[in-house]
């Protein structure tokens, strides 16, 4: 127990103190070393080096290099246009479409923090221009932001299955219907929210419009379809469905679009390659902490913790997702995930709860942390490019929180909502 005591202890204090995440994690493994009574500093770097060479994390470098060239080669603008074209013609017609975007972004992207800065690049503007509240505006698209995480192919998921060892394939296809299911709940949300507002502006197209838009959006749309067909059924792996997208993007944004140059296309590899190096580094120095997590069996201790919920299945995952709720409001969504899955998956597995299931509910609560305070990147992303306060995004983005808790919950107790469609899928 004292072993637990150190870890979380050191793991709060360099937070509080504000050191680089990847950080933090180096000085918990040396902490961690420290209380099992041993001192080899070439023990971290190898455990840092065995953690990311890992084969299915090669997805994650291909599906950043992507989502990269999506959004710096028209790609996303023709997303946006595809969105308002479908669901435009109502009231409120801007606020659909962000969050129909935020369900097509997120089989394209995989990553929240890139969804909201494509789509707030894109549409905060426009919402501003048609007098929405920019608090408002800010918050349907930072709250549908965290469909990315959930929606395939989701980065998170891929690290998630090569931490514990879960297939990729059958977290991509769990987050599926549930990511949907988010999506309705966040437009039916906006439905009130019209009312209240008052939004009357409607998006029109002519016939000619109407026909542009969808020849140039077809590409963007056919991607996620061929990507997850591909992965589905055996054509190829999530790390070359990332290598296929990466490819796909370069060839439409390049010879379809014509709006991705050579030197365009080197700017934006070297922004993918200072992206994937940062997730890289976090995701090698939770290794070497996970190491030092095993050794010091905390597993076993959180084990006996929660051993009296063992038999309640439902209470057991009510306590964790609260703890993890909290966890991700201090902390990001990836080094949340490399630090607590290792922790909490032999407790599920104790208490015989489906492990894709908890797969799913566990990065579904992470990825609301990413729009909660203190610490949610995607806020102080939709707040930097909007020009947004923080307390003003916060507050008017609380109904749609709301509801994505909600829905959670309704995960949590009726799995059978996630895992019957995972069989139907599979």
């Amino acid at each position: 127990m004292e072993n637990l005591l150190y870890f979380f202890g050191s793991l709060f204090l360099f937070l509080a103190l504000g050191v680089p995440i990847s950080m933090v994690l180096v000085l918990c493994a040396m902490a961690l070393m420290l209380a099992a009574g041993q001192w080899d500093l070439m023990t971290i770097p190898n455990s840092m080096l065995d953690g990311a060479d890992n084969f299915p994390l090669m997805a994650i470098p291909f599906f950043i290099f992507a989502g990269e060239i999506m959004a710096a080669g028209g790609l996303s603008k023709r997303v946006v246009q595809l969105a308002q074209l479908i669901i435009g013609r109502v009231k409120g017609g801007l606020g659909y479409a962000a969050i129909v975007a935020s369900i097509i972004f997120a089989g394209l992207m995989g990553s929240s923090v890139g969804e909201a800065a494509a789509l707030g690049g894109l549409l905060l503007p426009m919402m501003k221009e048609a007098g929405y509240n920019p608090g408002r505006a800010g918050g349907i698209i930072a709250s549908g932001a965290i469909l990315g995480p959930i929606i395939p192919p989701s980065t998170n998921f891929i690290i998630l299955g090569a931490t514990v060892g879960l297939s990729v394939t059958r977290l991509f296809m769990i987050g599926l219907f549930p990511g949907l299911m988010l999506g309705a709940g966040l437009l039916a949300v906006w439905w009130f929210v019209v009312r209240r507002d008052g939004y009357t502006e409607v998006l029109t197209f002519t016939r000619e419009q109407t026909v542009s838009i969808l020849k140039d959006a077809s590409p963007a749309f056919m991607l996620p379809v061929m990507l997850l067909g591909g992965i589905r059924f055996g054509v190829f792996t999530p790390t070359e469905g990332g290598a296929f997208a990466a490819i796909f993007a370069i060839v439409v944004c390049m010879c379809y679009y014509r709006e991705l140059s050579p030197r365009e296309l080197l700017r934006v590899s070297a922004s993918a390659a200072r992206t994937t190096a940062v997730v890289m580094l976090i995701v090698a120095a939770a290794t070497a902490v996970g190491y030092f997590i095993t050794l010091a069996q905390i597993p076993k201790y959180m084990g006996v913790l929660f051993s009296g919920l063992i038999d309640s299945p439902n209470l057991l995952l009510t306590v964790i997702m609260l703890f993890l709720f909290v966890a991700g409001m201090v902390m990001d969504l990836t080094p949340n995930v490399l630090i607590f899955a290792p922790v909490f998956y032999p407790l599920i597995e104790q208490a015989g709860i489906n492990p894709y299931h908890f797969g799913l509910i566990f990065i579904l609560n992470l990825g609301i942390g990413v729009i909660t305070p203190p610490v949610g990147t995607v806020l102080y992303v939709v707040c930097g490019i909007g020009n947004i306060r923080l307390m003003d995004l916060v507050r008017k983005m609380l109904p749609f929180i709301l509801v994505e808790i909600f829905l959670l919950f309704v995960l949590v107790y009726f799995p059978k909502m996630s895992l019957v469609p995972l069989r139907w899928l599979m």
